[in-house]
């Protein structure tokens, strides 16, 4: 799948809540709970490895002259 077709962040968000919830069915065939499951583990992952790869560009943005990792505040968007 190319960049401009991925899923974004929030979409795959939604789509593993829609999978949590087909999940919950008392009636669901096992089958198609292992599908979901697979597919909602994947999902996972995927969303896991978007937030690190987001935290790493913030620790780099956030290295001070010396490389060390400081807290720096967060602007305030009402500002």
């Amino acid at each position: 799948m190319s960049e401009a077709q991925k899923p974004t962040f929030e979409q795959q968000i939604q789509r593993l809540e829609s999978i949590v919830g087909q999940m919950e069915a008392p009636d669901l065939p096992l089958e198609q709970a292992m599908a979901l499951y697979e597919q909602g583990v994947q999902l996972a992952r995927d969303l896991n490895q978007v937030l690190t790869q987001a935290q790493q560009k913030i620790e780099i943005l956030a290295r001070d002259e010396q490389g060390e990792i400081t807290p720096k505040p967060m602007a305030d968007p009402q500002t």
